[in-house]
Formats: structure tokens, sequence, C-alpha cells
């Protein structure tokens, strides 16, 4: 059984617009987040930034896996220096901000926050994919907020 962490962002608020600056319009920096809850036994944190609303199925925005339990949050544009990125579906490292087809109502961006049981010894570039295999019972906590975004 899972418990629940805290998971915010002084940028936006639970279910409300992620500011432009996030977006991958401008330059794909990512929101500044932070955490609380995370269980004492957590050896590691994993952020995950997913779309589900992309006309082609869920979009991972962002992959960020190495970081350490005692973390308490990431700056904007920042990532711990010890945190390994994994591939977004734009084929980069790092991450990729909102950008939904014009038009379209706006989109779902749920960042989520994984504690785990054990390291999840993923490599730079792992693919959403490898890190479903990766942790796949490690996790024992998760965080989630969400914000939307529409052009």
């Amino acid at each position: 059984m899972t418990t629940q962490m805290e998971l915010r962002s002084a940028a936006f608020d639970d279910h409300t617009r992620i500011p432009r600056e996030y977006s991958h319009q401008a330059g794909d920096v990512p929101p500044p987040l932070e955490w609380s809850g995370v269980p004492d036994e957590a050896v590691e944190l994993v952020l995950v930034c997913e779309d589900p609303d992309a006309p082609t199925g869920t979009f991972t925005h962002w992959l960020l896996a190495g970081i350490p339990a005692e973390t308490e949050g990431v700056g904007p544009g920042e990532q711990p220096t010890e945190a390994v990125a994994g591939r977004n579906d734009y084929g980069s490292a790092g991450y990729g901000g909102p950008h939904p087809p014009a038009g379209d109502e706006p989109h779902r961006y749920f960042f989520r926050l994984l504690a785990l049981s054990e390291p999840s010894d993923l490599a730079p570039g792992f693919s959403a994919a490898d890190l479903d295999e990766a942790v796949e019972e490690k996790v024992m906590a998760t965080g989630t907020l969400v914000g939307t975004y529409g052009r």
C-alpha cells in the first residue's frame, strides 16, 4: 500500500493554469516544485510529468530519477545534480513544457512524485517504459499536482 505525499508549486495551484514561462514555447523551463511527506524509509525520488489528453495518447513531458530522498523540492529550471534525466516524448532528455495543439481545450499535465524503497538504477536517457519497469513494486508513496495549459 502506498501513502500520499504533498506535491505543490509556487507557480500554479492544483488544477489551475501553468504559466506560459514553463511551456515548450517559452524554452522548456521546468516549474518550481516542492514536496513533503516523504517516508523516512525512502531511498530515491522520481518526478514524472505526463499529458493524458494528447491526441496520440499519453505524452511524456518529464522523467527525472535518482533524486535524493532528502530533497524537498526543485527551483524553476533546476534539477538536483545527482538526478538522472529520462527521454521525453519530444525526443530529448529533461523537461519539455506543455504544447498542446492550438485550438484544443486546455490539456491536463500530471506532475507525479514517487518515493521508492529501493534505487531505480536508471541510466541517463531512460524511457517511460524503462521507468515503469524499474519502479515496479518499489513505490511506497506518491504525490500528484495537476496543471492545465492551452494555446
